[in-house]
């Protein structure tokens, strides 16, 4: 697999990122171990988690695969803070205590890369930047970023952040998702910071197995997966579907990757993050990694999103 620079820095991850939104949830401990393992064989390093993913399991699923599964040492491990139970906290003290949380249930002395989840108009921006710059200085965290943040709040975030530079942002980006080209997309460039591309295939959507409506074993049919999908099942989403079908017939290659490679190589992207619920899907994942997009298809799958 192929690794990129995330924005302006020299932290390297690979250009398709492992997902753990529904481990301890949807996704038990030997499934996991199963997709990390094969994620790592393929050349895979960038993990994503989050103290809420899995309803808060995910980051004890994933202390219990470090070294024992794979070594520490071979991933980049991403996390987030500043969403609590009570609601949105970025202060310097809810910050921390949750980064030192993070480490527990994770197992390690640090993270790779650790973002701060959501703007809090409530804390000063200098305020988070320093939390940010004393999570670096006291070797807790190697890079920091921001997720869930505006195009504006990113760009304010990004100047106070001088101590510790901001290097990546996390958002929601696909064929069917493509506000980030708005405004975040274009504030991310301008200030050396890398995206990194959440729900690449829109809820599984993008791959075509929401054609003829909504199969029985599909997160789409899960009680925590139903909210999620049923905002892409509209007459425009189909369309791009079709488009992305008929893509995949021509080059023979799967709607899956057809989908994550447009947006794994779309300008500003360092990696897309795909997260499977077994170990199917996750194969299929894996097999996009070897599909390059000719331009010009590549230009009409643009075309019928934009």
């Amino acid at each position: 697999m192929k690794q990129r620079t995330v924005g302006d820095s020299g932290l390297r991850v690979s250009r398709i990122g492992l997902g753990t939104l529904t481990w301890g949830r949807d996704t038990d401990g030997d499934e996991a171990a199963a997709q990390l393992l094969g994620f790592v064989e393929a050349g895979g390093t960038l993990v994503d988690s989050s103290p809420f993913y899995g309803g808060g399991a995910a980051q004890r699923v994933l202390a219990e695969l470090l070294d024992d599964v794979i070594p520490r040492r071979d991933l980049v491990i991403s996390s987030s803070g500043g969403i609590h139970p009570g609601g949105v906290d970025c202060s310097r003290r809810a910050l921390l205590a949750q980064l030192d949380n993070t480490l527990r249930d994770l197992g390690t002395d640090h993270l790779d890369l650790w973002q701060v989840a959501t703007w809090d108009p409530l804390t000063p921006v200098d305020e988070v930047a320093a939390a940010l710059a004393h999570a670096v200085d006291t070797g807790r965290v190697r890079y920091v970023g921001a997720r869930g943040h505006l195009g504006w709040q990113l760009a304010t975030a990004a100047a106070s952040a001088s101590a510790s530079p901001l290097v990546a942002t996390q958002a929601e980006y696909s064929l069917l998702a493509r506000g980030a080209e708005d405004e975040l997309l274009p504030a991310a460039q301008h200030h050396g910071v890398g995206l990194l591309a959440a729900v690449p295939l829109a809820g599984g959507v993008l791959t075509g197995k929401y054609r003829n409506g909504v199969p029985a074993d599909s997160r789409g049919a899960s009680e925590s997966g139903a909210h999620t999908v049923a905002g892409y099942l509209t007459l425009e989403a189909a369309r791009v579907v079709d488009a992305v079908v008929t893509a995949a017939d021509g080059l023979g290659a799967s709607p899956l990757a057809v989908a994550l490679a447009w947006v794994r190589d779309r300008p500003g992207v360092a990696s897309a993050i795909v997260g499977a619920r077994d170990y199917a899907q996750h194969t299929g994942v894996l097999a996009a990694e070897e599909l390059e997009l000719p331009a010009a298809i590549a230009a009409a799958l643009d075309d019928v999103s934009a």
